[in-house]
């Protein structure tokens, strides 16, 4: 999934507000800390800075895709070298365990799931008790 691309309506204001600015006739002076030309350049270089850091997150989507793809390739030869180990060993050799396989005689075994007594149907705990959602008098 592509990242984001940073936009900034702080941009987007200072364009406008240099473009009324700029409308103005006499240019307004004021003072050389609050230049037009100064803040032109403020403008250009945080664009500057903007198109850089979006042209960075592009380069980091690209790389990503290759890692991720390098990734599913090694996630799948790690699937097949231990199927290939199974294969050629047994599934319940030592030598699959190695390769990081689970012996099938170490796999825990699962008994047979017989009735389950449910408790509102089995009546009450103790003598003389009421039973579970029965109501109370």
């Amino acid at each position: 999934m592509a990242r984001t691309k940073r936009t900034s309506s702080v941009l987007e204001t200072a364009r406008q507000r240099l473009a009324g600015l700029k409308s103005i006739t006499p240019a307004p002076d004021f003072g050389a800390a609050l230049s037009m030309t100064g803040y032109e350049a403020d403008i250009n270089s945080f664009i500057t800075k903007l198109d850089s850091y979006n042209e960075k997150l592009s380069s980091i989507d690209s790389l990503q895709n290759e890692v991720d793809s390098l990734e599913h390739a090694l996630r799948e030869k790690n699937t097949r070298l231990l199927s290939a180990a199974e294969a050629h060993y047994g599934p319940d050799s030592s030598e699959y365990e190695q390769a990081g396989g689970t012996r099938r005689s170490e796999r825990k075994r699962t008994g047979p799931k017989g009735p389950r007594a449910n408790a509102a149907t089995a009546g009450p705990a103790t003598p003389g008790a009421p039973a579970p959602g029965a109501p109370t008098p």
